[in-house]
């Protein structure tokens, strides 16, 4: 019986493209966030050596790693964490990060569901509870349904700020 593969399979076989789109104000609050909100601003590379191993070896392949962000604004705390780790984590693994206000999203087509799109053949879907947990992830190889998201990644994309100009209300 074949397993799914998991998240870092389909990175580590990403050939061309890894691109992510986040559509949420607030995820899980866990103890990375809860610390950060007590006022201890720690490392993000020293935290997940993993994901910058992981992003730069992908990006050392010739894969870009494209991130989206859809936020309201006045952005919410969580997005103010990842806005303020977003340097130290992401970019520094090699990510090109980009930020798009809600208001300047709503009339774009987009899916229900914050997704990672490998190589524009695959969709992996991010499912969470309302409180921001995790609580599944769905492998989608449909074309109509990759060919949504990538349609949708891309007209993100082409609007959002990037990373270093971006600055948050």
């Amino acid at each position: 019986m074949a397993t799914e593969p998991t998240f870092e399979d389909l990175l580590r076989s990403a050939r061309r493209s890894a691109h992510h789109l986040e559509m949420r104000d607030a995820y899980a609050l866990n103890d990375d966030y809860q610390e950060w909100a007590s006022g201890n601003r720690f490392d993000p590379a020293q935290r997940w050596p993993w994901w910058i191993d992981l992003v730069s070896a992908a990006v050392s392949r010739g894969v870009d790693v494209h991130r989206t962000r859809i936020v309201s604004e006045p952005i919410s705390p969580y997005v103010r964490y990842e806005y303020e780790i977003t340097s130290g984590h992401n970019v520094k693994a090699g990510e090109t990060v980009r930020w798009l206000p809600r208001r300047q999203a709503s009339d774009l087509t987009l899916p229900g569901n914050d997704f990672w799109l490998f190589d524009s053949t695959s969709v992996l879907f991010n499912h969470f509870a309302g409180d921001g947990t995790m609580i599944g992830e769905e492998l989608v190889t449909d074309p109509a349904v990759v060919q949504l998201c990538a349609s949708a990644f891309t007209a993100a994309w082409e609007r959002a700020i990037p990373h270093e100009s971006y600055q948050p209300v």
